[in-house]
């Protein structure tokens, strides 16, 4: 799991890096500039000629230099555009790729280049070690690359935007950008999104210890850290073993909420799924779930379940006495979501009520109502935090990049996901997914991660196959998949 790190740490955390490894400055920046050609000689958009880079003087023009060269290897036709005054004011290792450049690069100065009609753009501008205002030369710079008609690719970060902040200022708009070793906070921020376009994170080979010597509680889960956290079951496990759950939800109007909430229970692995519902609606998750079972009216003997999940499709009316007698006679935790968190937000002393270590699973309008509201998403953590921490919950707050607050005040973002998953049931998806891994004997913190990363992932896996027409039910068919990409038994 990588630690993210402040923009004004990044120097620090490649000399650590050097001192470890031995290499040598240039031999990281070369590193990196590889690993971006691999990735951008994999993309079939990117075959256009002539490749555009424009280059300042620091380190990030430093990587351009190496991407042109190594472009140049790959017999692609690179032009670099100079936004520097003279070879004087690069970095050592910006002057250093200066020199290796191969005469096939065409170079051109910013005051005399004008864009072609076609080719792909290559911002290697400004980087993360951006500090206050633009100064004056930088903004024409900025405004031209936005001006680019093509693909634009941003190199670790967009030029203009700081590390760690919400874009309120000129920015390049970047349909692509490639971060290296670890995404920087700013690109993982909602508001940036215009700016950042597709995010894709490169390793150059910082290790996971040398990010540890930094302060940090942000960090960010890949797949690599996702198999370690399932359990294992043995070829004598039976239904019981893989967990008995409760989920408590459905109404007249709103059964597909239980039934996508159910479903996916089962799709995670639960051995067993009962639902609780209104005696109405009992027909319909029989006919639509028929592994599931039906309870309704009083819910006797609560103990009998491993996990519980509340709230998809339950309506709120009538409702907060159930949740009142659920939170008061379970003990073990629960994962709350949808009207579950509504009643909640309506009735805020219910909160102390629930068992230490739940999870609760809002979506921004959620988490408005329940935690309050934020002026933007850097505030909105600090407040998902706070609550995480002080009623010592586990808060998954869901969006693009979904964020998981613990108890201890570390908050992990995911990595997996697609905007196709936009889409009306795909919450309740989750929910059923993080109850199933709960029952299943997870540890909380294990439940909510490696749910939110495989239902992201089962999102990418259905999201390929059927783009805008994606719907909840995708996920749960593509789950399955899920666990065969990560070899999960």
């Amino acid at each position: 799991m990588l630690k993210i790190i402040r923009g004004n740490q990044v120097s620090e955390l490649d000399k650590s890096h050097l001192r470890k490894s031995g290499q040598s400055s240039h031999e990281l920046m070369e590193v990196a500039a590889l690993g971006f050609v691999d990735w951008y000689i994999s993309r079939e958009e990117f075959k256009l000629d002539p490749v555009i880079i424009f280059v300042g003087a620091g380190n990030n023009g430093g990587d351009g230099l190496a991407i042109a060269r190594n472009l140049v290897h790959h017999e692609y036709s690179v032009i670099v555009v100079t936004c520097f005054s003279d070879e004087k004011s690069l970095s050592p290792d910006a002057l250093n790729n200066w020199h290796l450049l191969p005469k096939a690069v065409e170079k051109i100065a910013f005051e005399n280049f004008e864009f072609p009609h076609y080719g792909v753009l290559i911002d290697c501008y400004l980087g993360v070690g951006l500090k206050g205002d633009l100064r004056e030369s930088a903004i024409p710079i900025i405004q031209k690359i936005n001006s680019f008609e093509g693909k634009v690719i941003s190199v670790d970060i967009p030029s203009g935007l700081h590390s760690g902040e919400v874009n309120q200022g000129l920015c390049v708009q970047a349909d692509y950008t490639v971060s290296f070793a670890f995404p920087k906070l700013s690109l993982l921020l909602p508001e940036n999104a215009k700016t950042i376009g597709e995010l894709f994170l490169v390793d150059i080979g910082i290790g996971e210890e040398t990010f540890e010597e930094f302060e940090s509680e942000f960090y960010f889960i890949q797949q690599r850290d996702i198999p370690a956290l399932h359990k294992e079951f043995h070829r004598f496990a039976y239904k019981g073993d893989y967990g008995k759950v409760l989920i408590a939800g459905g109404s007249p109007g709103k059964m597909g909420a239980l039934i996508l909430c159910a479903k996916s229970a089962l799709r995670a692995g639960s051995g067993l799924v009962t639902c609780h519902l209104e005696d109405t609606e009992r027909f319909i998750i029989q006919t639509a779930v028929p592994e599931a079972m039906a309870t309704w009216g009083l819910i006797a003997n609560l103990d009998f379940y491993d996990a519980l999940g509340i709230g998809p499709g339950w309506g709120q009316d009538g409702k907060k006495y159930l949740l009142k007698q659920i939170l008061e006679e379970f003990q073990k935790p629960v994962v709350i979501d949808a009207d579950g968190l509504n009643i909640l937000a309506k009735e805020k002393e219910m909160i102390s009520l629930i068992p230490k270590n739940s999870i609760l699973t809002p979506h921004i309008g959620e988490f408005n109502r329940l935690v309050g509201p934020a002026k933007d998403h850097l505030e909105r953590l600090q407040l998902a935090k706070e609550f995480a921490v002080s009623n010592q919950l586990i808060l998954v707050l869901k969006g693009a990049n979904t964020v998981v607050s613990l108890p201890s005040g570390k908050q992990i973002f995911n990595s997996s996901g697609t905007k196709y998953m936009a889409t009306g049931g795909s919450g309740d998806v989750l929910t059923g997914i993080i109850t199933s891994y709960l029952g299943q004997g997870y540890t909380p913190e294990n439940a909510a991660i490696c749910g939110v990363y495989h239902h992201g992932l089962a999102g990418e896996i259905a999201g390929k196959r059927k783009r805008k027409g994606l719907i909840a039910s995708d996920i749960i068919e593509a789950f399955p998949d899920s666990y065969i990409q990560l070899d999960i038994s």
